[in-house]
Formats: structure tokens, C-alpha cells, sequence
């Protein structure tokens, strides 16, 4: 049984990374923004609030989002705090939810590079691609996990398993699917600094 910490865990990814933790039996930590029933208070943004919840555990999961803030600034900003704060608490493992557009397909381009992906949106795209490029120096050993092409909205049911694909626009997979591909990255890390994008399947 591993202690994980879960930050953004009001959110869809993060509740759903909440839950596969503790069905596996893992001791979890649930934090969001202001707190509330069942969750710590945490700002994730804040590398020494970050380094007092981190202590203890062994793995943190983040799946942040601040729709009040500029993403340009709150994403690089993120993964500042969190590169600083889990190195004070000795916390290495990071496992990030990430963006599908920013993933390469399978000729290498970026799926946000692609012919007809809707682009209204780049500058959100940036900021999650900034935020790597803050983890790339650290010491962290983070893993960015991403769905391959979006989530599953009109049939988000848990599917139990999923695939390491490259990126593309129509491939699906619901909340709870990538709540699987997250905590496998804790229970049995396969990826290290780097970005994966998952989509319901066979586990290859």
C-alpha cells in the first residue's frame, strides 16, 4: 500500500484518481483549492503549502485546472511550485495529467499541428507544454498522462483498461479508464519524464 497524494481531487480526473487509489487500497490524501468535505486545503501553486501535504507519501498525482487564472501563468507556475515543493518533502514520483494536444501522432507532428484541430484554444495548449518544460530540468521523476484524444463524454463508463497510443483526435476514454492508466503509474511506473496519451483498450 502505497500513501498518494491527489491534488485537484474535486475535479473529474482527480475524483476519479481518488477513488481507483483507494479501491486499490492505497492511503489517499485529497486536496483541492479551498478545501471542503473529505478534502485538504492546498493551492497548487504554492510550493511550501505543496511541501507540508507531500511529506509522508510516496507518489503525487495533479490533475490541476484554474479557470480564474491565465493558463500561461498558472500552468508553468504549477509545475514550479510542485518541482520545489516535493523535492523539499522527498517526494520523487509525479505523475501529471497532461493534454492530448500537445502529444504527437503517429508521424510525429502534434496533434495541435494537425490539418483541421481546432487551434481557437493554442494558447491553453502552450501553457500545458510550458508546464513540461518546467518539469524537463527538475529532479522530479514525473510522467505526464494524457488521453490520447479526449474524454468520453457521451458514454463514460469504466471500460477496466486502456493502451499507450499515440495521439488522435477521435479516440476516447472516460474519466475512470484514465484514473486506471494514472495510478498504474504509481503502483508499477512503466514511463519516466516523458508524455504518453492513453485511450480505452487492451493494456499493451
Amino acid at each position: 500500500m502505497s500513501r498518494i497524494l491527489v491534488i485537484g481531487a474535486r475535479g473529474r480526473a482527480g475524483s476519479a484518481a481518488v477513488s481507483e487509489a483507494r479501491r486499490r487500497g492505497h492511503e489517499v490524501t485529497a486536496v483541492a483549492r479551498s478545501g471542503g468535505s473529505g478534502l485538504v486545503a492546498g493551492d497548487v501553486t504554492d510550493a511550501g503549502r505543496l511541501a507540508e501535504l507531500a511529506a509522508g507519501h510516496d507518489a503525487v498525482i495533479a490533475a490541476v485546472y484554474d479557470g480564474g487564472s491565465d493558463p500561461a501563468v498558472f500552468f508553468p507556475q504549477a509545475a514550479g511550485a510542485l518541482s520545489s515543493g516535493l523535492a523539499k518533502a522527498g517526494v520523487n514520483r509525479l505523475v501529471w495529467v497532461g493534454l492530448a494536444s500537445i502529444l504527437p501522432v503517429a508521424d510525429g507532428t502534434l496533434l495541435m499541428d494537425t490539418d483541421g484541430y481546432p487551434n481557437e484554444y493554442r494558447s491553453f495548449y502552450l501553457s500545458h507544454q510550458a508546464a513540461l518544460e518546467v518539469f524537463r530540468p527538475s529532479a522530479l521523476d514525473w510522467v505526464s498522462v494524457a488521453p490520447a484524444g479526449d474524454f468520453n463524454h457521451a458514454a463514460p463508463a469504466r471500460v477496466g483498461s486502456y493502451q499507450v497510443i499515440p495521439a488522435a483526435a477521435d479516440e476516447l476514454i472516460s474519466y475512470d479508464d484514465l484514473a486506471i492508466a494514472l495510478v498504474d503509474e504509481v503502483d508499477r511506473p512503466r514511463f519516466h519524464r516523458e508524455a504518453i496519451g492513453v485511450t480505452a483498450g487492451q493494456l499493451v
